[in-house]
């Protein structure tokens, strides 16, 4: 059985997924694991090279003060996972946990997500995630340590962010990326269709048109509204039997 015919068969045995009140049986080996152990579709192990280019990024730019995010920021959220990995999620921003940590996505938003990755068989370690800018976008940048001070991050900023997600994305070269929420899809995109009509479908990125971009809700999204999740879970397997591919 190739890996095409395995990811068939694992949806098709699909039942629910990452919420505690759903049964989690049914996929039994990723479409990332695939890649691994069939070697028709073997991807290379993360280089050093990939590694010591993303850590020359870093360095380049952790102490950036272009756009007035630098200036108020705690820590500067670069990006975590696997270099080689041919999966990357792209989310908007740090928010309060994010940016005292220097990790994206670890909030609850981020513990969902870690839900979802892992309900697609794999690890944060093993997927590639990130953010459309690197500091935390606060609606009163003179009350850091108030929770619920997030807000979405404006046009300049993303455009002043802009270059260091491109270069990520050009040193890590993923089959797939996957977009969170609309600010996200918007602007990878390129568009201002909505994100309830971007979701569920894919794309091609303006900047890396061979990159397939499937746009999806953003976990806070489905923590206030938890009916989009299967939404998301759709999404999801169509990335997967794409990587399987």
């Amino acid at each position: 059985m190739d890996a095409k015919d395995k990811i068939k068969r694992a949806l098709a045995q699909e039942k629910m997924w990452f919420s505690d009140a759903y049964a989690t049986k049914g996929i039994r080996q990723s479409a990332i694991g695939n890649r691994q152990s069939d070697p028709t579709v073997n991807r290379p192990l993360p280089t050093a090279k990939k590694a010591k280019q993303l850590a020359a990024l870093y360095e380049q730019y952790k102490g950036c003060l272009a756009c007035p995010l630098g200036k108020s920021r705690i820590k500067f959220v670069f990006g975590v996972g696997n270099p080689d990995s041919p999966l990357m999620f792209i989310g908007e921003g740090p928010g309060y946990d994010e940016d005292r940590k220097g990790e994206p996505f670890v909030g609850r938003a981020g513990q969902l997500l870690t839900k979802i990755i892992e309900s697609m068989k794999l690890t944060r370690e093993q997927v590639y995630i990130a953010n459309l800018v690197k500091c935390h976008p606060m609606i009163n940048p003179k009350t850091p340590e108030v929770r619920g001070n997030d807000r979405p991050p404006a046009p300049e900023e993303m455009e002043t962010c802009k270059p260091i997600l491109l270069e990520q994305i050009r040193i890590i070269r993923p089959k797939v990326i996957c977009l969170l929420g609309s600010t996200s899809s918007k602007a990878m995109l390129q568009t201002q269709t909505p994100i309830s009509k971007l979701r569920g479908v894919w794309n091609k990125l303006p900047d890396f048109p061979e990159i397939d971009a499937m746009p999806t809700y953003h976990p806070a999204a489905l923590l206030r509204n938890p009916v989009l999740k299967k939404d998301v879970w759709v999404d999801m397997k169509r990335i997967m039997a794409r990587l399987a591919e």
